[in-house]
């Protein structure tokens, strides 16, 4: 039982940082859109 706890913590805390991550990268890809030089083209 102790060892399906353990599971279920490390899922929930890597579910947790990859969610984290994931936001990061979005608005890292926003600012760098907003900030780039516009396509005038």
């Amino acid at each position: 039982m102790k060892k399906l706890l353990l599971l279920v913590g490390l899922l929930g805390v890597g579910y947790i940082v990859y969610r984290q991550v994931s936001a990061n990268q979005a608005e890292q890809d926003l600012w760098t859109e907003a900030t780039s030089a516009p396509d005038l083209r």
